[in-house]
């Protein structure tokens, strides 16, 4: 009879003790190419309001922003930024929506402090589940890294970019994908 070795008694484990192992080494899939299907997802924003991704089929587009953390310097820069300028983004064609791992609370606090005007949503628990469904999650830091991905109607990826955690990235490459993509978001 073999034994699996594990760890000493009373020594680290490889996952917490509440969470199967499974759920902590989870495959992270590929990003999502242009064409296909957008991950289905259902999150609450700063409100506790639920967002699903479904809810926007047939009606908008969705600009999905995934940024690392609420309160942190390029993250804040980025979403400023977009608030700034956010007829540019956000109209009856074009929803946006932005996501990170933080928790409801910390999000509630950030989007009072910063105004913005659009939905934060937290993909808190389980940890990084959407980020990971989009590829974007960081397994050694705990978030997600910078990917944005525009999502027609029909719930179609039609534009990404992704970048590293502090690469921030390009307002005119969201005018340029929107516009590109015109009468299909």
């Amino acid at each position: 009879m073999s034994s699996q070795p594990g760890p000493p008694e009373g020594g680290p484990s490889t996952h917490p003790p509440d969470r199967p192992s499974s759920q902590v080494e989870a495959e992270q899939p590929p990003v999502p190419a242009v064409g296909d299907p957008a991950p289905a997802f259902t999150l609450t924003d700063q409100h506790g309001q639920t967002v699903s991704l479904a809810d926007f089929r047939g009606k908008q587009a969705v600009l999905l922003v995934f940024y690392p953390f609420a309160f942190s310097r390029v993250c804040g820069s980025e979403l400023q930024a977009i608030q700034e300028s956010v007829e540019d983004f956000q109209n009856e064609r074009v929803q946006v929506l932005a996501a990170s791992c933080d928790a409801l609370y910390s999000l509630r606090a950030y989007a009072d402090e910063a105004g913005f005007g659009f939905p934060l949503l937290a993909d808190h628990w389980p940890h990084g589940g959407t980020a990971r469904a989009y590829g974007v999650f960081d397994e050694e830091r705990g978030c997600a890294v910078r990917g944005t991905f525009l999502i027609d109607h029909e719930g179609v990826v039609r534009w990404t970019v992704v970048n590293g955690l502090a690469d921030a990235r390009s307002l005119e490459d969201y005018r340029g994908a929107i516009t590109a993509v015109g009468a299909g978001v």
